[in-house]
């Protein structure tokens, strides 16, 4: 009896387990070279030939295009910590994929899947509460700011310029988006522009557009600006069905022309006598509208995306309109400083001050499209975790150290649990040691002699991580060099890379149809 199409594949039990297991362990081997501050690049090159440099890890297994579906959740895990707190990708793909090993070696010494996920569900209760723990007492303020961001731009591409340097303009950034409960992340954006040394970099009070003016006469800058956001298309109206005039003589002819320059003449004086000092609209405009409005000083930019229409408009406090007979004083928008700026062969809009101050933007520069790529990657997760940080005003020390503390206090706990799910619960502080074992390894040192030794001092000190500081790697109280990230970061990466690897080990049937 054939129950399933002939063409169908089918693995089951051990082959299953083993199959997915493996899958899920070279995806997080993929990108454990990548962790802590001497951590590796990627090269990733597409079909078509685009290469993209980065050791972000959700990027990295974005571009990798897997299609093992087993493999493919480890990537999920990566994409719901970058949803979630912006950084720790790389972490909690690595943790996952290692809680798959222990599993493997446990399903290998006949421990039952389902005592294995108990186990490991009942450790991440554990180690949630050993995160709790190791939360700094003091107050989350712009050092400590400083310090999580530059923590998670250390090793990754920023160019000329230090962690540091980008870390105190990234707080900026966040700072003055603060609200009384949470920070308003999405009034931050980050624009690159290829040109310049990052050391360029700067933060912008306001947004940029990729736009330039829709005439070369118009002013290039304005000052205290009010501002029109229009959906509408400013030239001479066309009918929906194509119709031909028949003209007899020259009168005729002068006359529907001075009816089109009329109608024209129309749309550029309702613009200019409304006091709007610039007009954005996502539609066309008419060369005649445009040079008549650059003889009354009225700059203008035309065909916006409808996202950088709505951005501007959210941005000014501006209404879009989407009639110019509608369109009234209250309509409009405000802004220190509309400026049309030339760099090389782009050009910018920079609306700056008044209203759309309430939005920041940090204008990224680099030598090259790899390199303000990077950096844009890098900084988005620094305002990620600052952010967090600050919303939740709990921080934790990293360098290896939580994860090491947080082992500690698994194995601790493990010898109060009955029964083989001890085993579990044990094999999952096991798998927690390959942070800091990995941070070992990619600073040049034995894996397993410093993690003797970070053990040894977590017992002794209480608090230990591998400092790396110049050449120097040594183990210290992280909070003492200002490496700490924040407490949701490390939550997220516990509980992500639980829920992944407990649902691959619980798979012991595998159907692929054709």
């Amino acid at each position: 009896m054939f129950i399933m199409s002939e063409d169908s594949q089918r693995t089951q039990g051990r082959d299953a387990q083993s199959s997915n297991i493996m899958a899920g362990k070279a995806v997080a081997e993929s990108v454990r070279t990548t962790l802590g501050p001497r951590g590796m690049d990627k090269m990733l090159v597409d079909s078509s030939g685009e290469v993209v440099i980065t050791n972000d890890g959700a990027t990295i297994l974005e571009e990798m295009d897997i299609e093992h579906p087993a493999a493919q959740m480890i990537v999920e895990v990566a994409d719901s910590q970058e949803e979630e707190v912006g950084d720790g990708t790389t972490t909690a793909a690595v943790i996952a994929g290692n809680l798959l090993g222990e599993a493997e070696d446990l399903i290998e010494q006949d421990v039952h899947a389902t005592t294995i996920v108990e186990g490991y569900h009942e450790a991440s209760e554990i180690a949630l509460e050993a995160i709790a723990e190791q939360v700094q007492e003091a107050e989350v303020d712009d050092d400590v700011l400083t310090q999580v961001a530059e923590s998670s731009m250390t090793g990754k591409g920023t160019g000329g310029l230090t962690a540091e340097s980008l870390a105190e303009t990234v707080v900026e950034a966040v700072r003055h988006v603060e609200g009384d409960e949470k920070v308003a992340r999405d009034n931050i954006t980050v624009h690159t522009q290829i040109g310049a040394s990052s050391n360029a970099t700067e933060l912008v009070p306001g947004i940029i557009v990729d736009e330039d003016p829709a005439h070369d006469a118009m002013p290039a800058e304005v000052e205290d600006a009010s501002i029109a956001v229009l959906d509408v298309e400013l030239g001479v109206r066309t009918g929906d069905v194509d119709a031909e005039y028949a003209i007899d003589s020259i009168d005729q002819l002068n006359a529907a022309i001075d009816a089109e320059e009329s109608e024209v003449r129309g749309y550029a004086e309702t613009i200019a006598e409304s006091g709007a000092d610039v007009v954005f609209t996502s539609d066309d405009v008419d060369d005649r509208i445009s040079s008549f409005l650059a003889n009354e000083g009225v700059l203008v930019f035309e065909n916006l995306s409808n996202n950088d229409a709505g951005k501007i408009a959210s941005a000014t406090g501006a209404r879009r309109v989407g009639a110019l007979d509608d369109l009234e004083e209250d309509d409009f928008g405000a802004a220190d400083r509309v400026g049309a700026e030339n760099y090389g062969d782009d050009d910018l809009a920079f609306i700056e001050g008044g209203a759309a101050a309430d939005a920041v933007t940090v204008f990224v520069r680099g030598g090259t499209e790899h390199v303000v790529d990077e950096l844009e990657r890098a900084i988005g997760d620094a305002l990620d975790v600052a952010a967090t940080a600050l919303e939740s005003g709990e921080v934790v020390p990293g360098a290896g150290a939580t994860e090491i503390a947080i082992a500690d206090t698994v194995r601790q706990e493990a010898a109060g649990i009955e029964g083989r799910k001890q085993l579990a619960v044990t094999a999952f502080a096991d798998a927690l040691d390959v942070v800091p074992r990995t941070l070992a390894a990619n600073t040049g040192q034995d894996p397993i002699d410093a993690l003797v030794d970070l053990r040894s001092a977590h017992e002794s000190e209480g608090r230990a991580g591998l400092i790396t500081s110049g050449e120097d790697v040594t183990i210290d109280d992280p909070f003492e060099y200002g490496v700490v990230d924040p407490a949701d970061v490390k939550r997220e990466a516990i509980e992500s890379a639980t829920e992944a690897a407990t649902m691959i080990v619980r798979i012991d049937d595998v159907i692929a149809a054709e």
